[in-house]
């Protein structure tokens, strides 16, 4: 969670799936019209990796909707940061999935990530 000024500006809640130890699986990001565009989504999530609980964590991963611009940009952005690969794949089909009620949502898999420093 992130605050400003007392306030809740952002806040992301993930874990580590007992099928992929090694994996930290994002799964929701919220940033206050505030708090967006300064990076505080990425700087959320790397504070969550730099935590010791997440002591050898190698990939982040997370689900998106093809039309969720921003949660894109933020995981491609992360990609960057750490020089590592993003791989995208189909994970909930629309008809198979979701009835035809919910978009795709596709795996963003992000990784090996960098060493990350609690400093």
């Amino acid at each position: 969670m992130a605050e400003r000024a007392g306030r809740i500006v952002g806040w992301v809640s993930g874990h580590r799936p007992p099928s992929g130890p090694e994996t930290f699986f994002v799964w929701q990001v919220a940033v206050s019209p505030e708090g967006r565009g300064q990076g505080l989504a990425g700087r959320m999530i790397d504070a969550l990796l730099a935590r010791p609980a997440q002591e050898g964590v190698s990939h982040l991963i997370t689900t998106v909707t093809d039309d969720n611009s921003a949660s894109w940009a933020l995981f491609r952005k992360l990609a960057r940061q750490h020089d590592a690969a993003l791989e995208r794949s189909v994970m909930f089909e629309r008809e198979a999935h979701f009835a035809g009620v919910h978009p795709t949502e596709f795996l963003a898999r992000i990784g090996p990530l960098k060493t990350i420093s609690a400093d």
